[in-house]
């Protein structure tokens, strides 16, 4: 491990400053939304460019860096992130900001395959389960080390958009100076939505919903967070929670899905994730613009009075049922087929995922309009749910296959194909990447 670490250190300082700057972005603009008084729907917009951006780039970026290299463009995308990051600050405007956050997610897509491409070349057969734990690693401390950083000044001020900017310009240097070559790129292909959902129903309908939750529990709980009046260091704490108990329960829950049926254990999560959202609600003080649910509140079926204590434990454990279905869904699919085609699966469940997540924060802002902020735990209820029934109506319609050459990978929720890759169970032959270096 030590050896993989001192031969890929410039690749994984850089891309560990840009996941810093990645984690501290996302949720400042949540909050400064919020603080220039946009209403729910524009904010939900602003974020939803993330994603729309991270979708195109995932069909543009290959031809790019086969054309231009791998240095070149992440130099570029490095520079076009950073600059997106101070264009906040000049022009304060929803469509303006829904534009950078668009390039934005053009960006990171970018700077993703191509650190996960060059990851694959550092990598053989014996290492590659050590490697990706290590990106797992920098990518989860990475997202929990951002958020903290909301605590270094307001949101109001400018200063934390000229932080960013400065850390995606500084994590270009250790990757600039880096003598290796870089790495031939190789196209990944892979599955038709069609022919997956042929495959695996229950875990390509359960990817397209998780797409909906996934992009609402990282673009929108800061929104929900600063609307409850939470302070900075309040929200800073609880994000940093949930980023690592979604890291943390993949390992438990991985364990489970490898010993029984993994629909199962789909359908679990799913119910205690609801289960913990409704809970959320109850101890949030029940703040609900809606006058049916209002009128529920004052005949006493919720508590009006917020007991944070509980509703951050709540929540955390909300992000711990939810955030494994990703690494879930994924292994569900490739128990129904051979190893030779997990990535391939990948790639089809990402395009899947992210028609899912693009929506996600447009949807639940718009609930958050109509409920007031409880409707970010309404979203996640609606997505969740139907996960619960399919899940029901497929066990009843199909016998479980038990795959031993499919087993569950703990994986961040960004990861590309590429990255995919490094996971031993795929049997791609990497023997020939890096035996030679």
């Amino acid at each position: 491990m030590g050896k993989i670490i001192k031969n890929s250190w410039a690749l994984f300082t850089g891309f560990g400053i840009i996941i810093i700057s990645h984690g501290f972005q996302g949720n400042l603009l949540g909050i400064r939304s919020v603080l220039e008084n946009f209403n729910f729907i524009a904010t939900g917009t602003i974020m939803s460019g993330y994603f729309i951006g991270y979708f195109v780039g995932a069909y543009m970026v290959p031809q790019l860096v086969s054309k231009v290299g791998h240095i070149r463009v992440f130099a570029a995308f490095a520079s076009m992130a950073s600059l997106s990051s101070l264009v906040h600050v000049i022009f304060v405007d929803p469509i303006v900001w829904t534009l950078a956050r668009f390039l934005t997610g053009f960006s990171m897509i970018g700077i993703f395959i191509i650190v996960e491409s060059w990851l694959n070349d550092r990598a053989n057969n014996r290492t590659r389960g050590k490697v990706l734990s290590f990106y797992m690693f920098v990518t989860f401390f990475g997202l929990a080390l951002g958020n903290l950083l909301l605590n270094v000044s307001s949101p109001e001020n400018y200063e934390p958009f000229i932080l960013i900017s400065l850390m995606f310009s500084i994590a270009l240097i250790p990757i600039l100076l880096v003598k290796r070559k870089p790495p031939k790129f190789k196209k990944i292909s892979s599955i038709s939505i069609k022919e997956l959902f042929k495959i695996s129903p229950m875990g390509s309908f359960s990817m397209f919903c998780s797409g909906f939750i996934f992009s609402a529990i990282f673009a929108m709980l800061s929104v929900y967070a600063v609307s409850m009046n939470l302070s900075i260091f309040e929200i800073s704490l609880l994000l940093v929670g949930v980023t690592l108990s979604g890291a943390f329960f993949q390992w438990p829950i991985g364990y489970l899905s490898d010993s029984y049926d993994r629909r199962f254990i789909i359908i679990g999560c799913s119910i205690l994730a609801s289960i913990f959202a409704v809970l959320s609600i109850v101890f949030s003080g029940a703040s609900f613009e809606n006058l049916f649910i209002e009128t529920a509140v004052r005949f006493n079926y919720f508590s009006t009075k917020i007991d944070k204590t509980k509703l951050f434990i709540f929540i955390i454990l909300l992000s711990g049922m939810t955030l494994p279905l990703f690494s879930l869904n994924l292994a569900l699919v490739n128990d129904y087929i051979p190893k030779e085609k997990f990535v391939a699966a990948g790639g089809g469940l990402n395009i899947i995922f992210g028609l899912g997540a693009m929506a996600g924060p447009i949807i639940c802002s718009t609930l958050m309009n109509f409920f007031g902020p409880n409707g970010f735990f309404i979203h996640l209820i609606v997505f969740l749910l139907p996960i619960v029934i399919f899940g029901f109506y497929r066990i009843n319609k199909r016998k479980y296959e038990d795959n031993p050459e499919s087993t569950f990978t703990p994986l961040p929720r960004d990861i590309t194909p590429l990255g995919i890759e490094l996971d031993p169970a795929t049997g791609v032959d990497l023997s020939n990447t890096n035996d030679k270096k």
